[in-house]
């Protein structure tokens, strides 16, 4: 059963100073529904874009959001900082109205957008905890009934009869979290406020919202944590500029985000002369080059490295770690090249067939003298997508791993 469902809906701010001229606007708008116009400041709305000035007094925070989210369901939604998914939560919260558009909800929600959302700073946690339940609809006995699991979960009850105002960051974010997420609602909104406890406490969190979702209520997830969106939920929405850019699988749509933020797949860099060469004084990069350039998982892969030795070793040791679109080392490897002709250095790194998983990868190089001082760290400029070929089985998604060694079987 959809308990959420967006359709064609916008949402515009006007920049700069809000008193300037706005009356006028708001005239000028007003006469132009009366007649059965057009909005006349919706076609010259600048799209949401934080990175360039622009010319236009208005632009579209969201453009053209469809979706919808079904009952029990876990949604991440991820995207750049400014891509407008606070502004979304934010309406499906009401605390903003859509400019246009419509948003259908069914069921209770209760958000956690940002630090202290709902507190009165004033009051006590113990004070604040019920004036959330009341304005979630719950009596007082309901709010009763949960007080201690929620002290407990948040971990401050020593302060629980101090005003939250004085508390920090840290416990405002807990305590507001175990309010948010004990109190039943049938839909819980949760913002990137999570960042804000320690890792213990993240923990905790998202094994309570798997445990809501479980009890057949909905959570919207907006992280920045890429692993925890993946592990928590089954959907995902990957926003851009105001807009949805994709929806499918949260592993789908984590990985789709990551391609769009890697630099373009780029197997090959050269430098002819030392001048135009990175590097530093002790080593300049020459050359590195994947091949194939579009390997395959069963092709085996050979990395060339090329660089000049600046120092007075003659034997310098190259290491790289191979990163993953979520940045974690798949692993590492490292030789001595010996110091050839005009200080030039070669080797190549043999990867074997049959290793490596599916995915989007990187080199990070680090070049150390013959007794292991580091004299270069520098990320290379290369990317290389390993792809599938085929397939002889019936699983049709990735396989799970860093890694998928294609390793001997003896049956019988």
């Amino acid at each position: 059963m959809e308990v959420i469902k967006v359709e064609n809906l916008y949402k515009q701010y006007r920049l700069g100073q809000i008193s300037t001229g706005s009356i006028a606007h708001d005239l000028n708008r007003w006469w132009h529904t009366v007649r059965g116009k057009e909005d006349p400041y919706e076609k010259v709305t600048g799209l949401n874009n934080r990175e360039s000035s622009g010319s236009n007094n208005y632009v579209w925070a969201l453009q053209d959001i469809n979706f919808s989210v079904n009952q029990g369901e876990v949604l991440g939604i991820i995207g750049r900082n400014g891509a407008g998914k606070s502004t979304l939560l934010k309406i499906l919260s009401k605390v903003t109205s859509p400019t246009k558009g419509s948003i259908k909800v069914n069921g209770r929600i209760a958000s956690l957008l940002e630090v202290g959302t709902g507190f009165h700073p004033e009051l006590t946690g113990r004070e604040n905890i019920f004036l959330n339940g009341a304005i979630l609809g719950m009596s007082k006995s309901e709010i009763r009934s949960k007080f201690d699991e929620i002290v407990a979960f948040s971990g401050v009850e020593k302060y629980i009869d101090t005003p939250v105002k004085r508390y920090s960051s840290g416990m405002y974010v807990r305590l507001a979290f175990a309010v948010a997420a004990h109190l039943e609602p049938e839909i819980l909104i949760v913002d990137e406020v999570l960042a804000v406890g320690d890792a213990e406490f993240q923990k905790k969190c998202l094994g309570k919202m798997k445990d809501v979702s479980e009890q057949g209520r909905t959570v919207l997830f907006v992280s920045h944590n890429l692993v925890a969106v993946k592990s928590l939920c089954k959907q995902g929405i990957l926003m851009e500029r105001g807009s949805i850019s994709f929806i499918g699988s949260a592993e789908e749509t984590v990985e789709h985000y990551m391609k769009a933020n890697a630099e373009q797949l780029n197997t090959f860099v050269s430098y002819d002369t030392r001048s135009n060469a990175p590097g530093n004084e002790c080593i300049k990069i020459n050359k590195i080059e994947v091949n194939p350039s579009n390997p395959f998982i069963t092709d085996e892969i050979k990395i060339h490295f090329s660089f000049w030795n600046l120092t007075d070793d003659p034997s310098i040791f190259l290491a790289f770690d191979l990163i993953d679109l979520h940045e974690e080392v798949v692993f590492g490897s490292g030789f001595s090249f010996e110091t050839g002709l005009d200080n030039l250095c070669h080797g190549t790194c043999i990867i074997p067939s049959d290793l490596m998983n599916d995915g989007v990868y990187s080199l990070q190089l680090y070049f150390n003298s013959s007794d292991m001082r580091l004299l270069l760290n520098i990320p290379s400029k290369i990317f290389f997508e390993v792809a599938d070929k085929e397939r002889n089985y019936a699983y049709f998604g990735k396989i799970n791993g860093v890694v998928r060694p294609k390793l001997k079987w003896n049956v019988g």
